[in-house]
């Protein structure tokens, strides 16, 4: 009868101390980071700030509790958070724009940033922003206008990508990342022929615009990008199983039952929407969709976790904006330049281990 009831006892406790399996612990960690890394970056910045200010001032808001300074009340909850937000929803976005890519081209070094949208993005937005203000349209209309621009120039890269690499698409991998770049670079230097003609205080807006910045971050602007990566991510789950069918080639795929061409055009043009969005609020920010699948991947091999990665992605940016805003003590750095410093020795890393 004592064997009875202690074999349970045992074999609870064994189930506590037996060894989680690394996609656990993988879970366990990003969601206890989303849940914490709010609190701990919110006190990064020109004004450091406690966590427990922090806390107030989140408690004050979100439960009534607590009261905090004004002044950390408006730099925490004006300022800081919603930039925090919006960092993880862009990384979030970026990262699961660079998973659907890399599965649908068969191009682990595929990203937004790599194949043109990103760029193109940019320069829709610019046109966008440069005719709302020759126009002289208001600010409900411009408001409008930057992600349809932004929208219509990452669909034109898309396109171009696509006539350059021919039909049979799946074999033309190289091909496509060559078009890619090819793109960037030219959607690249007509911007900046129109940041050249603009008038000097546009000029600096838009060229730190371009470089990726969290620094207009509002509690408004947070609706539209949400809603697009949320939807995103829900169309993408709804069709993982043929996207990750596309890994094993076209002609697989094609057994399955699977339609790969029109499922490549649609969930490029999906990673469009996500980019052009993200790029209409934040700017052009490199190499994210790259990076954070390839690390995912590593630390789990064999696996293709996909709410995981937007999540890695999303924690990722919030820290990049918090070393952005906080390596120099007087002005912070464009997201975007310490991205694509990072992401610029992660492609050679990747690049010499293809290689080998």
């Amino acid at each position: 009868m004592n064997t009875s009831v202690a074999a349970p006892g045992r074999s609870l406790i064994g189930w506590f101390l037996k060894p989680l399996p690394r996609l656990y612990w993988c879970w366990l960690l990003l969601l206890l980071g989303t849940v914490l890394t709010p609190l701990a970056a919110a006190g990064f910045g020109a004004a450091d700030i406690s966590l427990f200010d922090v806390a107030r001032v989140i408690g004050k808001h979100l439960l009534g509790v607590g009261e905090p300074s004004a002044i950390s009340e408006r730099i925490v909850w004006d300022l800081r958070l919603p930039r925090i937000l919006l960092a993880f929803i862009a990384g979030s976005g970026l990262a699961l724009s660079g998973y659907v890519l890399q599965a649908v081209t068969r191009n682990p070094l595929a990203d937004p940033y790599l194949f043109g949208i990103s760029s193109g993005a940019s320069f829709g937005a610019v046109v966008s922003v440069a005719l709302a203000t020759g126009l002289g349209l208001s600010s409900a209309i411009s408001g409008v206008s930057l992600p349809l621009g932004a929208f219509i120039g990452a669909s034109l890269a898309v396109l171009m990508v696509l006539l350059l690499a021919g039909r049979n698409i799946g074999n033309q991998i190289e091909r496509m990342l060559l078009s890619g770049v090819a793109i960037s670079f030219m959607f690249s230097a007509l911007t900046s022929l129109i940041l050249y003609f603009s008038t000097p205080q546009a000029t600096t807006s838009l060229l730190f615009w371009s470089l990726g910045s969290f620094a207009r971050a509002s509690w408004d602007g947070l609706g539209l990008p949400t809603l697009v990566v949320l939807a995103a991510l829900l169309v993408i789950l709804a069709f993982k199983r043929q996207v990750l069918a596309m890994l094993a080639g076209d002609e697989t795929a094609h057994t399955l039952g699977i339609r790969v061409q029109r499922l490549r055009v649609s969930m490029l043009l999906l990673c469009s929407l996500i980019t052009a969005t993200l790029v209409a609020h934040c700017g052009g920010i490199g190499f994210v969709g790259l990076m954070v699948p390839h690390i995912v991947r590593l630390l789990l091999p064999g696996q293709h976790p996909m709410v995981l990665t937007a999540l890695a992605g999303g924690l990722f940016m919030v820290w990049v904006d918090v070393l952005a805003r906080s390596i120099l003590p007087t002005q912070e750095l464009p997201v975007g330049v310490i991205t694509s410093a990072i992401g610029s020795l992660f492609f050679l890393m990747v690049l010499r281990k293809r290689g080998q």
